[in-house]
């Protein structure tokens, strides 16, 4: 989810396109050094496409990166379904960095280190978000019933964590800047949505 990847910020008041611009994540994905596997069909499907990160309508859309259709579509469309499945996916990477924020208070204000040492920091507390939620004898204490999102009868249940980053300022709210995506991109994420809509419904 590129919001948690270059989500971090900058200094001044860049936008989130040119923050975006300045990762080296981008810059890799550009000069197609990052060292994705080679593009391929979905399940069931002729049309070979790139491997993909996912982002909200904050970022500019391209081969590598999908986000939602802007505006409001009939229920049961393909692009309402598409934005509904990518929503799901990014609120698994949302869950995870809020309880990030709320267990380890280190992510509730911007850290003012180097950037080698942050990136040791991060790092670090992933490996413990994971030996905690692995481990049968803590996860129950970690991550309780109720602490991430769910769905129940189609409703979206917001998870506890929500209600412990209500301070936080490390985390910017995302601008929205329009963009024109390219037409290959556009017929990527007409691809997926179709694959959403057929043999990759649920």
């Amino acid at each position: 989810c590129v919001g948690c990847v270059w989500g971090v910020g900058a200094q001044g008041r860049m936008n989130d396109a040119g923050v975006y611009a300045t990762t080296s994540v981008h810059r890799k994905i550009i000069r197609n050094e990052l060292l994705l596997p080679p593009p391929e069909p979905l399940l069931g499907q002729l049309k070979k496409v790139p491997y993909i990160f996912i982002g909200d309508d904050a970022f500019p859309m391209s081969n590598t990166l999908l986000i939602p259709y802007g505006g409001n579509h009939q229920k049961g469309s393909l692009e309402r379904i598409f934005n509904y499945r990518l929503c799901r996916a990014r609120r698994v990477v949302e869950n995870v960095f809020g309880i990030y924020a709320s267990v380890f208070r280190v992510f509730r204000s911007p850290m003012l280190l180097q950037p080698d040492k942050a990136a040791v920091i991060c790092m670090t507390c992933c490996l413990l978000h994971n030996f905690l939620r692995r481990s049968a004898t803590s996860r129950k204490i970690y991550a309780p019933t109720g602490t991430f999102d769910y769905e129940e009868d189609g409703e979206l249940i917001p998870g506890t964590w929500r209600n412990d980053i209500q301070m936080i300022t490390s985390f910017n709210p995302l601008v929205k800047k329009p963009r024109k995506p390219s037409e290959e991109a556009k017929d990527i994420r007409r691809e997926f949505a179709e694959y959403c809509m057929t043999r990759g419904v649920v």
